[in-house]
């Protein structure tokens, strides 16, 4: 083994694996996460009276979910800011609290236009929010869901519009800002939605959202009305480009993230990001519905929640958002410790070892109490649930749990520390005391392992 290997091993090795169960939020879309230097996670979120903006605080993303709730500021009784309060988004820019949020007017609900709210206090959710008033663009009209974020020193306002001249609902535009509620010189029309998934309902494309790496700028952004056709898109320009010309910008042909009714999780959308505890691992906040069909106006419907999960980075660096999994525990990958380039993953229902595994829920488990008892464990597909990983002549498979005593004893293992490394994880087999997962060839087998380089086979890390 060389030393790059080596090492790779070991760092990855101490990485601890994200932890969540979904929903974070009952009744709470558009939701937005601010990770600040004081250990806190900050939340906010449309509530659905449209009436107020909320906020919470935990030291970790799971404590969100239980944290208390404090209202910071509600809406006017009349005139602007007087109903629709919607998508609510908290920033920390140069020692100041912000809260970007749109709102309409009670005597015209859908009259909406973008505004700001300033803190100067330590702690946002105690301290005075004073209202810096509505941020002009070149157009009164219909806009919504401002966001910024700073690039090679520049801060820049995000946000969807509609133009006159154009038949759509909402377009994306960017421009510099010159300070945190006023944006400078001419803005850009970065994307509109005319691909059949950003037009189903409405043709909207909306929510958008900023992270930076490998070089490149992404930004993704809602699209479609708000039930079960909201989805993900993505837009990206090189880190290098001029951010503010359209033809730095390249759309992605398909909805990077959408419904998966197999998992039960219906129009996800209106995204935010933030990094996990252990500073290393990306997560999405999005919101979604349990179920597809609404009855009227989906505006009108209160049960979005907020939802977070891990996403991953692809081999040519784009991101990697997967389906929306299933509610309750997180799922987990099984990274190869002795390959630590390859996860388990599910071809045609065969378990193996592969590298970039693209349809990234292939290589997603969730670590659910065995289906034998007695502290085993059962590993359930992400993307088939009610599957479950198993053996079956000695060859690993991911099949359908069909509740019968046999299948109920080759899909459970007992959860073992890894046998190559102590931060890893290795399972034995519950009806064939000994015999581990393990691979062969990279194809998953249950197999005795006797020696060094079996007990390596055998080894894996969550992540």
């Amino acid at each position: 083994m060389n030393v790059l290997v080596a090492t790779l091993i070991t760092v990855l090795g101490m990485l601890a694996p994200v932890s969540f169960t979904n929903p974070i939020a009952a009744q709470r879309a558009d939701a937005h996460v601010w990770k600040h230097t004081d250990g806190y996670y900050y939340l906010t979120a449309t509530v659905p009276e449209y009436d107020r903006i909320v906020l919470r605080r935990a030291t970790t993303v799971q404590g969100l979910s239980s944290a208390p709730e404090t209202v910071i500021w509600r809406r006017h009784t009349s005139g602007e800011m007087s109903a629709n309060i919607w998508a609510p988004e908290i920033h920390f820019i140069d020692g100041r609290w912000y809260v970007y949020f749109t709102a309409g007017r009670a005597d015209d609900r859908f009259r909406i236009r973008m505004y700001v709210l300033e803190s100067t206090s330590a702690n946002p959710l105690t301290g005075t929010w004073t209202e810096r008033g509505r941020i002009v663009t070149p157009w009164d009209t219909f806009s919504l869901d401002e966001t910024t974020f700073v690039h090679n020193g520049v801060r820049y306002l995000a946000w969807a519009q509609q133009e006159p001249g154009i038949a759509t609902n909402s377009n994306l535009y960017l421009a510099r800002m010159t300070n945190p509620w006023t944006i400078s010189g001419t803005p850009v029309r970065l994307a509109v939605p005319t691909l059949s998934w950003e037009t189903r309902g409405y043709a909207v494309n909306e929510g958008p959202a900023v992270v930076i790496r490998n070089g490149r700028v992404f930004m993704t952004y809602s699209a479609s009305a708000t039930d079960a056709n909201y989805c993900v898109g993505l837009l990206t320009a090189s880190a290098t480009a001029n951010l503010l010309s359209a033809s730095s910008w390249t759309k992605s042909p398909n909805p990077v993230f959408a419904t998966n009714a197999a998992t039960g999780q219906y129009g996800p959308g209106h995204n935010s990001f933030t990094v996990a505890e252990d500073g290393q691992s990306d997560l999405i906040l999005y919101h979604d519905r349990s179920y597809r069909d609404i009855s009227g106006d989906p505006l009108n419907d209160p049960n979005r929640r907020t939802r977070v999960q891990k996403f991953y980075w692809n081999a040519d660096g784009t991101p990697n958002f997967g389906i929306p999994v299933p509610d309750g525990a997180h799922p987990v990958r099984l990274r190869s410790h002795n390959v630590p380039d390859r996860y388990i993953r599910h071809w045609e229902f065969r378990a193996r070892l592969d590298p970039n595994v693209t349809t990234l829920a292939d290589s997603q488990f969730r670590i659910v109490p065995g289906l034998a008892g007695g502290g085993s464990v059962s590993l359930e597909s992400t993307n088939y649930p009610g599957y479950y990983l198993r053996h079956r002549n000695s060859e690993a498979w991911v099949d359908r749990a069909d509740g019968g005593a046999l299948f109920t004893a080759d899909a459970s293992f007992y959860r073992r520390t890894g046998m190559a490394d102590s931060s890893g994880v290795s399972f034995e087999s519950v009806n064939y005391p000994g015999r581990y997962l393990r691979h062969v060839n990279y194809l998953l087998r249950v197999e005795a392992a006797p020696d060094a380089s079996a007990r390596s086979d055998a080894t894996f890390h969550l992540e």
